[in-house]
């Protein structure tokens, strides 16, 4: 099997992605089931819920990539109860495990880095869906939101540093 060299762009992304993944999972390291699923601020995050949104929300933008806006939620039509279950993608529920969640979230990170090899033009550009936190009528290039992927993960890897530190004074590093 030969292995195929990545032009620069697409290495640096899937650096860029496994350094901030990393940050993220690191964040986690020793913990039980029941301290990633502990509240240690007023937020409603923990680090296993944290988990599970930035795998959610990679899962999806991947998908976004690949379908266009129909792969994600319609914002603008959900009913009360949809908002409610959208927001059990922030929280550990009942049954689930710190070791399943990060299970589920290297699957993530596998078929996105995969994307990124293989997609035939990081140009390419889809529509973005309707939602209030959007401009109506833009869009995105893969490469543009393989980097909001980014900045998910890097903004949520902060917010876990702190539900880290609030739990145990651990840091995601130092």
């Amino acid at each position: 099997m030969t292995e195929t060299v990545l032009d620069t762009e697409r290495a640096d992304l899937l650096e860029m992605l496994a350094k901030h993944r990393y940050f993220l999972r690191n964040t986690t390291r020793d913990l039980t089931d029941e301290q990633a699923a502990l509240r240690t601020t007023v937020s409603e995050l923990c680090l296993g819920g944290l988990i599970k949104h930035v795998a959610a929300v990679e899962a999806n933008w991947a998908k976004f990539i690949v379908d266009g806006p129909e792969a994600g939620p319609d914002f603008e039509s959900m009913t009360e109860e949809q908002i409610a279950e959208w927001g059990n993608a922030f929280r550990m529920l009942p049954g689930e495990t710190l070791a399943g969640l990060l299970a589920e979230y290297d699957q993530v990170a596998a078929r996105t880095d995969e994307l990124v090899r293989t997609l035939p033009d990081l140009n390419a550009t889809q529509p973005l869906p309707t939602a209030p936190w959007f401009e109506p009528g833009g869009r995105w290039s893969a490469r543009r939101t393989f980097m909001h992927i980014m900045t998910e993960t890097a903004q949520h890897s902060g917010h876990a540093d702190i539900i880290r530190e609030a739990l145990d004074g651990a840091k995601s590093m130092g």
